[in-house]
């Protein structure tokens, strides 16, 4: 028997206490495997950055305007006063009757049109309000007003109307474009119309 061997079996290990490993089980890693984080190569792109950033204000601006239809629907179905008006109904009449075709005006119909014209006015001023937080502005000017023109396909019948600044028109198209192809947005081809970036929306009666 030899006797630098002990019959004894070596104690069991105990949780938590360290463990001796035999030289070389693990060997050191060398420099050329460490490598340090570098935020540049995690950081997205900036291409990447803006077209995300413009992918949410439009997600938001639509949902806006979802929000903005579902309430006016809501309330012309709770409308009971027919008298009480915010624009006045003797002009809105009067306009009616420049047309020399129109002889006789029912009671209801100057009505519909002053409603029908104040939802228009607030509809434009949602989208002017969008173009304007876009630049980072709290004051709805006529600018906004005109790009919300601009960028709507319905409201084409106002572009000679409301003609915006070619210079600043210029730029904010250029931008829209790029932002559009960095967002992966299909652009019209030549001699089409731009579509717009924010859908018309309507809701369906119930």
């Amino acid at each position: 028997m030899d006797p630098t061997k002990s019959s004894t079996p070596p104690p069991p290990p105990v949780l938590g206490a360290p463990v001796g490993y035999p030289p070389g089980a693990y060997p050191p890693q060398t420099s050329a495997a460490v490598v340090a984080y570098n935020p540049q190569l995690y950081a997205p792109p900036p291409a990447a950055a803006a077209a995300a950033a413009a992918q949410q204000a439009l997600a938001q601006q639509q949902q806006q305007l979802q929000v903005f239809w579902a309430d006016q629907y809501r309330e012309i179905e709770a409308t009971t006063d027919f008298k009480n008006h915010n624009l006045p109904l003797a002009r809105i009449k009067k306009i009616m009757k420049a047309d020399e075709d129109v002889r006789m005006i029912a009671a209801e119909a100057p009505v519909v049109f002053a409603r029908a014209c104040e939802m228009f006015i607030l509809e434009l001023t949602h989208r002017g309000w969008a173009h304007a937080e876009e630049n980072k502005r709290r004051t709805l000017q006529k600018s906004d007003i005109a790009a919300a023109i601009a960028r709507t396909e319905v409201f084409d019948f106002l572009v000679d109307i409301v003609p915006r600044d070619d210079t600043k028109d210029a730029d904010a198209a250029a931008a829209a474009a790029a932002a559009a192809v960095a967002a992966g947005i299909p652009r019209p081809a030549a001699g089409m119309p731009a579509t717009d970036m924010a859908s018309y929306y309507y809701v369906p009666q119930q």
